[in-house]
Parts: C-alpha cells; structure tokens; sequence
C-alpha cells in the first residue's frame, strides 16, 4: 500500500495569501515525480493556523527520492529567497492500511 506524508505548516493569517499563491505558483511540480499519486494543500476553516499539506506516494523510497532530488531543487530557486510564508512546519508519515473509492 502507499504511504502519506503530511507536512504541518503554521501559517500567521497575513502570510495565508501568500503561501496559496506560492502553492500555486508550483502546480505541477511534483506530479510528474516517479511514485506520485496524490497532493492536496488544505486550508484551515477555524480555530487553526496550521495548513496541511497532503502527498501521497507508492512507496517511501518514491518520497525520499523526491525529497533529494525535485523537492530540494524547488525550494532551493535561484537569485534571492523570499520570507518564507509559513513560521514552522512538523512532517506527519502515515501508511495506507484502508482505503475506499465512491461506488
């Protein structure tokens, strides 16, 4: 089964346009990535500053290779670095044990 790794951003509510757009700005970055399957960025709707960022992939090998190789090139960038939008981040790793599609 696959695995998910959800990345915990906190995020002060001034920095939420800009992190969305920035999310944005990368679409299509990690889909073409070996072993992908799913991404999502979840807003929050109440009583949180955390966003969720959801990818799903075959395996973790599949995650790792990503995280050395596109991921790392990706928030590297070139010329100068913007302030970061988000103020701290907690990587959650999960294996897919269930799962179920719409009949």
């Amino acid at each position: 089964m696959s695995i998910v790794k959800i990345n915990v951003l906190t995020v002060p509510a001034e920095q939420r346009e800009v992190l969305e757009q920035r999310f944005a700005s990368r679409a299509g970055a990690v889909e073409g990535s070996d072993g992908f399957e799913w991404f999502e960025l979840l807003r929050p709707l109440e009583g949180t500053d955390q966003y969720l960022v959801y990818t799903r992939w075959r395996s973790e090998e599949d995650f790792q290779n990503w995280m050395s190789g596109s991921m790392k090139e990706a928030h590297q960038g070139g010329g100068e670095r913007p302030k970061p939008a988000a103020t701290g981040s907690t990587l959650w790793s999960f294996e897919v044990v269930q799962q179920a599609s719409p009949k």
